[in-house]
């Protein structure tokens, strides 16, 4: 399946859009963070994980299938190919990974602080609401190079997709030599 030019151009407008978004979400998230961990205030505390849940629970999710979506259908319609090259298939697993983090692991964290610091106790820890961002804005910031600079060639796959057949020059080599 190959997609129309007018086609890939919005998709992948939208998966720009999309992700960018989720990329400001995930700086909102390490700025509440932040604030959660470096504050005496109680209120500002309670405040700051509060906007996280909202982010993590609201926000979050649908602008991470959406990404994962738009570049599941941009790679699959479009030469690039999901296991083509090797920074669209590094994407994808990244992507993939991100997405089943904010999930499993993020939201879980910043219901926890929010239970507690809504119960009067301190935050419970600050791993809870900054180790989710630091490690999830590396990610979209990696990836974000990765699109851009678009390293490392094609896969084995890719190679033998080529157009006429083209492979790398090279030595050949046989399992029966």
């Amino acid at each position: 399946m190959k997609l129309s030019r007018p086609a890939r151009r919005a998709l992948l407008v939208v998966h720009v859009v999309v992700s960018a978004g989720w990329l400001g979400l995930t700086l909102g998230l390490l700025a509440l963070g932040l604030t959660a961990v470096t504050t005496a205030s109680p209120a500002a505390v309670e405040a700051a994980v509060r906007g996280m849940k909202l982010f993590a629970d609201w926000l979050l999710p649908p602008l991470a299938v959406l990404t994962l979506l738009s570049g599941l259908v941009l790679a699959l319609g479009t030469h690039w190919g999901l296991a083509r090259h090797r920074w669209v298939f590094t994407k994808f697993w990244l992507t993939l990974a991100t997405t089943a983090a904010t999930v499993l692991a993020l939201r879980p964290g910043v219901d926890g602080a929010v239970t507690a610091v809504a119960a009067g106790e301190p935050l419970p820890d600050a791993g809870d609401v900054l180790f989710g961002p630091v490690v999830s804005l590396t990610a979209y910031v990696f990836m974000t190079v990765i699109s851009v600079l678009k390293p490392w060639g094609p896969t084995r796959r890719g190679r033998r997709k080529r157009p006429g057949g083209l492979r790398r020059e090279g030595p050949v080599h046989s399992m029966t030599s």
